[in-house]
């Protein structure tokens, strides 16, 4: 991994001396605020359709224009989903098999230590809490579950809009597997979204009352080096060079921000 030296006058000064060191680009910040945009339109108007006997979700359909017009807003969300899919799948093939980086986001061995690691310093019986990369264990189970609940998502949604073209090669019960797993595995992102990443990007100590970075793309040298510990550290020594180090799809290394 190359990236430029960090130095005092390198990191942006903002607030009282308080430096940032850009973390994600332009295009992974879009990117995110598209997912999430998608993600919430989807659930509401998805859940609403599959728990439409409930009162609330008879009022998101009522104010939404009826149930035909709550299927067209998901569906149209729908294909915006699948193309950030693949977009996104796109990036990262390009990033490991054209510029031959590293992904950040596959899991090593080191993720196992680090949470019986972290358990450990949880429970007492570790002075310190393990060092990480540029993404902890946690985030990489989070990315990895809405890889393969995102595929499951789109693979079902597909039956699900095209009912009889897929019963001309499959038979009938696969449409009511669909509905099934479709509407589950909502759920569950729903469920999981709302326990496990608000909870981390908003009510963590540390980030409260919001991590932002992912917004404006900078964290603050100070939580850098307590979250990222091993990320700073060779980012501080590396010298640099054309390549521009690992990424979970095709992302810059965190870099000093020199704007300002």
């Amino acid at each position: 991994m190359a990236t430029a030296r960090i130095t005092d006058n390198g990191a942006m000064k903002e607030e009282a001396g308080q430096e940032y060191i850009r973390r994600f680009n332009a295009g992974q910040r879009i990117e995110h605020i598209v997912l999430m945009v998608t993600f919430i339109v989807l659930a509401v108007t998805g859940l609403a359709q599959r728990y439409y006997t409930a009162g609330w979700a008879e009022g998101v359909i009522l104010n939404l224009g009826g149930i035909e017009f709550t299927r067209l807003i998901h569906r149209a969300f729908a294909l915006v989903f699948t193309l950030g899919a693949v977009y996104h799948f796109g990036n990262v093939f390009y990033s490991y098999f054209v510029r031959r980086r590293r992904l950040a986001m596959v899991p090593t061995l080191k993720d196992f230590g680090d949470v019986v690691g972290a358990l450990r310093y949880t429970f007492g019986l570790a002075e310190r809490p393990p060092q990480y990369g540029r993404y902890d264990y946690r985030q990489k189970f989070e990315y990895w579950g809405l890889i393969f609940g995102g595929l499951v998502i789109i693979a079902t949604g597909f039956i699900l809009a095209f009912p009889v073209t897929v019963t001309k090669v499959l038979p009938g019960q696969v449409v009511a597997a669909a509905v099934e797993f479709h509407g589950f595995e909502a759920t569950l992102a729903v469920l999981t979204i709302v326990i496990w990443h608000l909870y981390d990007v908003i009510f963590r100590p540390g980030v409260f009352p919001a991590d932002t970075s992912i917004f404006t793309g900078k964290i603050s040298r100070e939580r850098m080096l307590e979250e990222h510990t091993l990320e700073y550290a060779e980012m501080t020594t590396a010298p640099a060079g054309p390549d521009a180090g690992d990424s979970p799809a095709g992302e810059d290394p965190a870099v000093p921000d020199r704007q300002g």
